[in-house]
């Protein structure tokens, strides 16, 4: 399995351990001030046990995220670039023809 699909299974993971969690403890038959303290406590008891991975997991989100934005900037500024020289090499054809225009009408 790649390293992305890796993070991206262990993401899934968690995310869906940390929701049947508060599921549970949102629909357990208890007031809301003890459901609220025992979400509170499965939570940080959650996070201690697993800080190591999720300090990991949120690593290689920030690093795909960031590697993301540097393709995307790069990608844009070939865009930019090509639309630039688009525009340039229009106005040289235009000139160029402005310029053949005035050279016939000159006796």
């Amino acid at each position: 399995m790649s390293k992305n699909k890796a993070f991206m299974f262990s993401m899934g993971v968690i995310a869906g351990v940390v929701g049947g969690i508060i599921a549970g403890v949102l629909y357990a038959p208890k007031s809301g001030e003890e459901s609220r303290k025992e979400l509170k406590d499965t939570v940080c008891d959650f996070y201690d046990e697993h800080a190591p991975q999720i300090a990991e997991a949120k690593k290689q989100a920030m690093e795909s995220i960031d590697l993301m934005k540097y393709r995307i900037e790069r990608q844009f500024r070939k865009l930019n670039n090509s639309v630039k020289s688009k525009k340039m090499q229009k106005a040289k054809e235009l000139e160029d023809f402005e310029n053949g225009n005035e050279n016939e009408f000159d006796y």
